[in-house]
């Protein structure tokens, strides 16, 4: 059984990844804790999963008493909660400000400790009763109980203006990492908005708003004006302008007439559309942004692993240290300065929480997926992201990749005596059950329908071979279609001849029968993006296609690739990147077809083109390009980059800012006033530093 919960009260991401490592040694239970999102996954394998359910429930209440766990479906119940703790907090802090400010300006005398102390209380209760009931749970060294302990010790020193700050500061501080990181939590979540939850039904004389779950493919929906897009559909009637920055992050408006291919998610500008609905909601393009934003944070990068690893020797390392300053000290003093050494202890323990590690790394990779889904990239995990900044070699797939994948018949060329038409009717009849963007475009140029079935009396035995052609039985003849090596194959006899486009062959029982020549237009941005891809410092950029090598270097000379592999079968694709890989290579795929998704799988990161791709290639890869535009290739290699940066400056920044305060906290060179900010403070900076991951 599978159950998705909502954690409120939990405000500290070490605490956090704690909580999930406890409740995976429930046997039977997985758990998945994402502390940007407070949301709890639980995957619960047992015989009876209602008393696992409450076995869990048990163990996160033992483990943090003032953790709330509501049901994730609840919202109304989830924003009631947030909202009354939220307010409660602004107004008791708040208050508390006041009375401390105006409290400091009084002569020191008895009444004006009770009043720190009262003004203490009104900032500390929630910290206190939180640490008092995990302590008698056996839960100690968590923020709670080290702020009070630390704050209490200052009391007890005389340090009460400092106590009662040192207190206002951490909850202020807490206050802004929350807002910071709801911050990024919204900006991505309104991701998530970008679905229509209805879709107008026309039954042929009305509107019928019915659930998605209820519309099928070829239902005819009415899309009025300002009305988000139901479900991937082709215009019937009505021209008007979409807005499809939600899927492409670009402002430009797009304008469809009958016949244009309409996406799920965007915005329909003047008129009202009536469209025929073409794909399913699960199937439709905006539910694959949904799902996969939603599930982008379930796969971790190395570095989130490294962070989860470190913070089981962290901690224990730095309480050790903590006990050593409280007791090694004061024996070579006679125990003389035991509160001094106690307080810095104490300290100690404050500054060296690590929360911003715990909490900045995943935030960095989740807003940066976010930011990559409003530019129309999808990327399946932060682990992908990782990789996508590592990569150093780029193999491109040419047909739809880096051309248009729009063909046009350029020449035809018939052998003895048969003519022309002939030639192109039994390449088309041919190639009438392929999908294959050529045999679309050779039947878009021959225009007369063909509606026959195969095995009839003009269609007979046929059989599709990947990368190589067709053979058929067309008008009571055995026919070969396909490029010079499959002809080759067949032992037929001819003369390969060299074009810039793709050469189609056609043999005629066993005889030379003639070819067409099929051009395919190179996309306009596919030259720049290989220059930019240059400029990021990636040298070892190859094509590979099943085309003839005169095709493939036409097209790579006009990019500007170097290196090119030509007639390769899906096999020898893979191979190719298999080749690359074992050499140790970081090996990124871009493809767009059927026959480029075993290479796409077994890349180290495959990148398909989602907008006219196949579902088969778009499942297979990792990072979905839904605009179809090369450049973004380059983006997506460049922002992970840049992620992969800000990663590693909140790694080493907040250790090394952590350990620089330890240092000064150990020798006394300063107090709880940079514990403080050691905690709170550097939690603040990782926050904000991560949130630069949201923008390009």
């Amino acid at each position: 059984m599978d159950y998705k919960f909502k954690l409120l009260k939990i405000h500290c991401a070490g605490c956090a990844l704690a909580l999930e490592q406890s409740l995976n040694q429930i046997e039977g239970v997985t758990a998945e804790i994402n502390f940007v999102t407070k949301v709890l996954k639980l995957k619960i394998e047992t015989e009876s999963p209602a008393d696992t359910l409450t076995e869990v429930k048990v163990a996160i209440n033992r483990f943090d008493h003032s953790i709330e766990i509501v049901d994730f479906e609840d919202k109304e119940e989830i924003l009631k909660r947030e909202k009354e703790s939220k307010i409660l907090k602004y107004i008791s802090l708040s208050v508390a400000f006041v009375i401390l400010i105006l409290n400091s300006l009084l002569p020191m005398s008895v009444f004006k400790i009770i009043v720190y102390f009262l003004d203490y209380i009104l900032i500390s209760y929630p910290s206190i009763i939180s640490a008092y009931k995990n302590t008698i749970h056996g839960k100690l060294f968590d923020e709670n109980f080290l702020m009070v302990i630390a704050s209490v010790g200052a009391f007890i020193i005389g340090q009460y203006f400092e106590a009662v700050m040192v207190m206002l500061l951490y909850n202020v501080g807490s206050i802004l990492e929350e807002l910071a990181t709801n911050r990024s939590r919204k900006a991505i979540s309104s991701l998530l908005e970008i679905k229509q939850p209805y879709a107008n039904l026309y039954d042929g004389e009305t509107d019928i708003k019915v659930p998605l779950d209820r519309v099928k493919v070829g239902d005819l929906i009415r899309i009025k004006p300002g009305e988000r897009v139901p479900l991937d559909s082709v215009v019937v009637q009505g021209t008007s302008y979409l807005d499809v920055s939600a899927l492409t992050g670009e402002s430009i408006e797009k304008v469809v007439t009958p016949g244009s291919e309409i996406l799920s998610g965007s915005i329909n500008g003047s008129s009202v559309l009536l469209a025929k609905v073409q794909k399913l909601e699960a199937e439709s393009v905006v539910s694959k942004i949904v799902e996969m934003v939603e599930k982008a944070s379930e796969t971790k990068a190395k570095s989130e692993k490294f962070i989860s690893e470190f913070s089981k020797y962290y901690t224990p390392t730095v309480i050790a240290l903590a006990m050593l300053l409280m007791f090694i000290p004061p024996i070579f003093s006679g125990y003389t300065n035991f509160s001094t050494y106690a307080y810095r202890a104490l300290s100690f323990l404050v500054a060296s929480c690590p929360c911003a590690l715990v909490i900045s790394v995943p935030l960095t990779y989740y807003a940066s997926i976010g930011s990559y889904a409003r530019n129309g990239i999808l990327v399946k995990g932060a682990t992908y992201v990782e990789t996508l900044s590592r990569v150093n070699t780029i193999l491109f797939d040419k047909t739809g990749t880096l051309t248009e994948g729009n063909f046009e018949i350029t020449e035809i060329f018939a052998q003895g005596e048969r003519t022309k038409d002939e030639i192109l009717e039994t390449i088309a009849y041919a190639e009438n059950f392929s999908n294959h963007r050529i045999a679309l475009s050779i039947l878009e140029t021959y225009k007369e329908k063909i509606n026959k079935p195969i095995n009839s009396a003009w269609i007979n035995d046929y059989t599709e071979v990947p990368g190589k052609g067709i053979m058929a039985n067309i008008f009571m003849q055995d026919v070969i279609v396909g490029n010079s090596n499959f002809l080759k194959e067949n032992d037929v006899k001819f003369y390969p001849v060299s074009r810039d486009g793709t050469v189609i062959y056609l043999a005629i029982c066993g005889e030379y029968a003639g070819y067409i020549v099929i051009e395919d237009m190179v996309k306009k941005d596919s030259e720049l993006m290989i220059k930019k891809l240059g400029r990021l410092g990636i040298r070892d950029i190859c094509l590979c296609t099943g085309d003839e090598k005169s095709s493939a270097k036409a097209v790579s000379d006009k990019v500007g690739i170097e290196k090119f592999y030509a007639n390769l079968l899906p096999e020898d694709k893979v191979m190719v990147v298999t080749d690359k890989v074992q050499n140790k290579r970081i090996v990124a795929f871009v493809g767009d077809g059927i026959n480029d998704a075993p290479s796409l799988a077994n890349s180290n990161v495959g990148i398909s083109m989602g907008k006219f791709g196949s579902d088969i290639a778009v499942d297979a890869s990792d990072v979905v390009i839904l605009t179809d535009e090369p450049l973004k290739v380059a983006y997506a290699i460049k922002k992970a980059k840049k992620t992969h940066k800000i990663v590693i400056e909140n790694i080493f920044g907040s250790i090394g800012i952590k350990i620089a305060i330890l240092f000064c906290l150990a020798f006394g060179i300063s107090g709880m006033w940079l514990a403080v900010f050691a905690d709170v403070g550097v939690n603040l900076i990782a926050v904000i530093n991560s949130l630069r991951a949201l923008f390009k």
